[in-house]
């Protein structure tokens, strides 16, 4: 089997790794790929739609499996599918239940899916009036896809009135930005659940952990993602059954109601409050990180759950009773002025954990640095204690210059 996988983060190389050991995989290709990648199949650089649908048709590419979020915004599946190209992934439409958190928030409201309140806007002075008598803390997020960067939460009118500002008229998430949405701060922890759709039915995975916050203790900007762990320590079945019935049936539902039939992920991103499990979105692909916890652990085959999935079966997800805990190490300046370039080392010194790169490449016989968030390093074990202590005895032997990581993932 030929399979394309689009993407270049340590979520494609978690997957890549996970097919590696299917004995039916011939050839893996990836776009654009990273280091990680380019070792286990063939990294093609590619990067419009209509190069990657030549690519597909002229390799013979059995079936693609799209990473990040915006390929499927901009309509892959739409035009691989003219030309008889299985994709595993929503197309156009129901993308934009992550493209524009606008369209999705209506969604939300319209099928009662438990979310905060929001109120969304187009125009610049209707917002900033509007945030003049609500109260503080409050969460505004530019409606368009901005790298999972374009929300923050404000604490004050001046911190809203600036957001405000930033993401409408300075426009610095570009289009993303220029319609808000603006809703109330709900307090808890968050939870990732990613689901698996088989075009009927979603099929929940565990629940996992994100650290989104760049600094120790949650603080800082917001990032892609810092670390993992699985399953969430928090998250227990009373909430299981709070998002199943008032999260996962509705969505069922609203998917049906308007004609939203996939085959491929949905995450719901929650926040777990005193007051219950609430929505805060839909990403329409694997997460990141949360996929590199949930691949170490996975006890079924994944090509076999695709597959399943693709051709409308019924599928029970396995996995493993221990504990999985991903560290992502970045580049100076992340997540704002990156510094990249750098020769990372030490990675044969990784003895107890898996090492997956990210923004990384193979430069000869060297690996560099290329992005944001550079690697990841993931170990499982019987508790969080045992996999953290892996993670980190193990990411303190690699090195790239400016190079850093949040010291407390897995730690609790």
């Amino acid at each position: 089997m030929r399979i394309l996988i689009i993407g270049e983060g340590g979520r494609e190389s978690a997957l890549a790794a996970k097919l590696q050991k299917d004995s039916r995989v011939s050839h893996m290709f990836f776009a654009n790929g990273n280091a990680t990648t380019g070792a286990i199949g063939k990294n093609v650089h590619l990067s419009e739609i209509k190069e990657l649908r030549d690519f597909a048709i002229k390799e013979k590419v059995d079936l693609t499996i799209v990473g990040p979020e915006a390929p499927l915004v901009a309509g892959l599946k739409d035009e691989f599918k003219k030309h008889g190209l299985k994709v595993f992934g929503p197309n156009q439409k129901v993308a934009s239940l992550e493209g524009s958190k606008a369209f999705s928030k209506k969604f939300m409201q319209t099928y009662d899916i438990k979310t905060a309140k929001a109120v969304v806007f187009d125009s610049y002075p209707e917002a900033k009036e509007y945030v003049q008598n609500q109260e503080y803390p409050l969460v505004v997020k530019a409606s368009g896809l901005a790298g999972g960067k374009g929300v923050v939460i404000c604490e004050t009118l001046e911190e809203a009135e600036a957001t405000i500002h930033d993401f409408m008229i300075r426009r610095i998430y570009g289009d993303a930005g220029i319609r808000l949405v603006i809703e109330e701060y709900l307090e808890g922890f968050e939870a990732s659940i990613i689901a698996f759709s088989n075009g009927e039915k979603i099929f929940p995975c565990i629940a996992a952990k994100d650290y989104k916050k760049v600094g120790n203790g949650d603080t800082g900007p917001n990032t892609g993602g810092m670390g993992s762990v699985a399953p969430s320590p928090e998250f227990t079945e009373v909430h299981y059954v709070d998002f199943e019935n008032n999260i996962l049936n509705p969505t069922v539902k609203g998917l049906k109601a308007e004609g939203f039939t996939f085959k491929g992920m949905i995450f719901f991103g929650l926040m777990i409050t005193k007051n219950g499990t609430y929505l805060l979105e839909y990403n329409m692909r694997f997460g990141d990180p949360e996929t590199q916890v949930l691949m170490a652990l996975m006890e079924n085959n994944l090509l076999d759950v695709i597959n399943d999935c693709m051709s409308g079966k019924e599928i029970e997800l396995k996995f493993r009773d221990e504990k999985a805990v991903c560290l992502v190490m970045c580049s100076g300046g992340y997540p704002r002025n990156i510094e990249t370039g750098f020769e990372i080392t030490g990675e044969e010194k990784v003895r107890h954990s898996q090492l997956l790169y990210a923004g990384a490449i193979k430069k000869g016989d060297k690996v560099v640095s290329n992005g944001g968030r550079v690697l990841n390093i993931v170990a499982t074990g019987a508790t969080y204690e045992e996999a953290s202590k892996k993670v980190y005895e193990d990411a303190s032997h690699v090195h790239f210059d400016y190079g850093f990581y949040r010291e407390d993932i897995g730690k609790f």
